[in-house]
């Protein structure tokens, strides 16, 4: 297949998929917003399972340079109340099922796997036309406009693509993110660092009431936390987040009587804290074949978080790319065949986080991973 690919968002997903059809001699073209690989942070850690993340990176041929960047120790996972008591422990047991790297190492990666120009920088999408025989029209911001006959939405949550196909639109699932960071924090916050341990911290309130702390141990020893509220919109909307004190204030309120160790994750960080809103799409979020479009990740099948976004994404990208190399002649054909498997895919991530578990069934998914080698 010679046609080129059109790809809109240069994400993991996006990335994966120019790679793999690289690989299999198929040209493609990225546009992306950002201005540049570095214009913004690129988030915290990610675990790379085997049964998504590792198979698209071995479609990818991309294996020795994920293993590469892989921190050692940061599959341990600690699990505990909010009194700082450990309800589950699990070590690092060096198996590789689900390695921790840095998302800014590993897309990095994948831009050094593309030919140079692949990715457009500062081409961001503002509405895209469908015109004849499965052709599409995509405008961008600076004026310009490019037709092409195979058009892939990599463009996450709040994708210009998708309206070709869908007129669902991600709904705010009722609790958000507020995001920090700690530096240093073996020596400027040991009793922190110790409670987050080797790897992942994941503390949980018995009664409830959607309070979650999760935070994981970078590299340089940054411990970066996702303080979770299960509160609406609005009430986020009364708090100043440009005022980084009072904002700090104000969610760690939301946590009295909480460990000191735990609410330092709040009160002691060192950057100013984000509001990451959580949105998902319909569980089961799918659309009838339209020519010569597709998605891939949070386009086709945003959910709330769960471990599973990013290495569901780059699996999208590989199996998309294979579809497409599979059937050279016959684009719709491929498109089909990889929407067939994408839909239950999808749906199936989806539908595992549809409830806040209890500590309880906490410790009873993790012993179930543990008994299960995973």
């Amino acid at each position: 297949m010679r046609t080129p690919v059109t790809i809109i968002g240069a994400g993991l997903g996006g990335l994966l998929l120019a790679r793999v059809l690289h690989v299999h001699g198929i040209p493609a073209t990225v546009h992306e917003a950002e201005p540049s690989p570095t214009a913004r942070s690129q988030g915290g850690m990610l675990d790379i399972h085997v049964h998504n993340g590792q198979l698209a990176l071995g479609a990818a041929d991309l294996m020795d340079e994920f293993r590469a960047i892989v921190l050692e120790g940061r599959q341990a996972i600690r699990l505990l109340d909010r009194d700082g008591t450990v309800l589950f422990e699990k070590a690092d047991d060096g198996t590789g099922q689900s390695p921790e790297v840095q998302r800014g190492e590993l897309r990095q990666i994948l831009l050094d796997a593309l030919p140079y120009g692949t990715v457009r920088w500062g081409h961001k999408a503002t509405g895209v036309r469908p015109l004849t025989g499965g052709r599409h029209e995509v405008a961008f911001e600076d004026g310009a406009t490019v037709v092409t006959s195979l058009l892939v939405g990599a463009d996450g949550a709040w994708s210009r693509v998708r309206p070709l196909l869908s007129d669902a639109a991600p709904a705010y699932v009722g609790r958000s993110f507020v995001e920090t960071s700690l530096h240093d924090a073996d020596t400027r916050h040991p009793a922190t660092a110790k409670a987050v341990g080797g790897g992942t911290l994941v503390a949980l309130d018995p009664a409830g009431n959607g309070k979650w702390l999760v935070a994981h141990r970078e590299r340089g020893g940054t411990l970066h936390a996702y303080i979770t509220l299960a509160r609406p919109q609005d009430w986020f909307a009364t708090i100043d987040f440009t005022d980084a004190a009072a904002a700090t204030a104000r969610i760690a309120r939301e946590y009295d009587g909480w460990a000191p160790e735990l609410t330092a994750l709040i009160t002691a960080c060192e950057t100013a804290p984000v509001l990451r809103p959580l949105y998902a799409l319909p569980v089961g979020h799918r659309w009838d074949r339209v020519p010569g479009v597709t998605l891939l990740g949070d386009a086709a099948h945003l959910a709330t978080p769960n471990g599973e976004g990013a290495g569901l994404a780059m699996l999208d990208g590989a199996e998309l790319g294979k579809a497409l190399a599979a059937h050279p002649d016959d684009i719709e054909a491929a498109l089909t065949a990889y929407e067939r498997e994408l839909f239950p895919r999808g749906a199936a991530a989806a539908a595992a986080v549809a409830h806040d578990p209890t500590p309880q069934e906490m410790i009873d998914f993790f012993t179930d991973q543990e008994q299960a080698g995973t």
